[in-house]
This record gives C-alpha cells, sequence and structure tokens, in this order.
C-alpha cells in the first residue's frame, strides 16, 4: 500500500484593494447617509409641527389709517404722529406694519398707523 502524502499548499494572499470613490461617489453615499435625518425632518414638519390653534378669545384689531397726500414723506407723517418719539422707530414700525418694500409713499396711498401713535378721536 501506498501512503499518500499530504501536503499544504502555500497560502496566497490576495492583494489588499484600497477603496477609492470618486466624486460621484462620495455625492450618492453623503446623499444615502442624509436620508434618515431629511425623513425625520419632513415627519416632524409634518406631524410635530406645532399646528397653530386659533382661540375664541382673540379680540378684533382696528387701526387707524392716514392717506397720504401730495407732497408728504412718511417722514413728514411719522414726525407728526408723536413729537416725542423718534422718527426713525416711528417710520420703521409703519413700514413693518403695511409691509411696505420701502419707505416711499405715493399720494392716495392708505397706511395703517401702530394704535399708540393713532390721533386722538
Amino acid at each position: 500500500m501506498t501512503a499518500l502524502l499530504i501536503t499544504e499548499a502555500p497560502r496566497v494572499e490576495a492583494p489588499r484593494v484600497r477603496l477609492h470613490l470618486t466624486r460621484r461617489g462620495r455625492a450618492v453615499v453623503a446623499t444615502l447617509a442624509a436620508l434618515p435625518l431629511i425623513a425625520a425632518l419632513a415627519a416632524f414638519a409634518v406631524f410635530g409641527g406645532g399646528a397653530a390653534i386659533a382661540g375664541a378669545d382673540s379680540a378684533p384689531v382696528d387701526f387707524s389709517y392716514v392717506t397720504v397726500h401730495s407732497g408728504q414723506s412718511l417722514w413728514s407723517i411719522a414726525s407728526g404722529l408723536d413729537a416725542s418719539a423718534d422718527t426713525r422707530d416711528v417710520i420703521a414700525e409703519i413700514v413693518s406694519l403695511n409691509q411696505l418694500p420701502s419707505s416711499e409713499v405715493q399720494p392716495g396711498q392708505r397706511l395703517a398707523i401702530p394704535t399708540k401713535y393713532a390721533p386722538a378721536e
């Protein structure tokens, strides 16, 4: 009988390959990593965004209005409303209340006046 001689084959290690991501690959990985965060933010916005509830105890707000006459500027209107207040602050409040794109006004334009500057009736 002949004996079989079993020998171990030499181990050949596979070369280590380093992963190299291209710019597009990095963008794909970043997008995939950001998807759970985006989904969580979307779910929060839809389900937990804090709905505004109108209460029955809110009172209607009345404003005084002035109509701009020819030759008037927002500065002259604001300074005529309250001489003790800083005119720039009054202008800023009028612009904000009326959502004006600038401080320019046109003759015939109707402006809401903050109640604290409204003339006494």
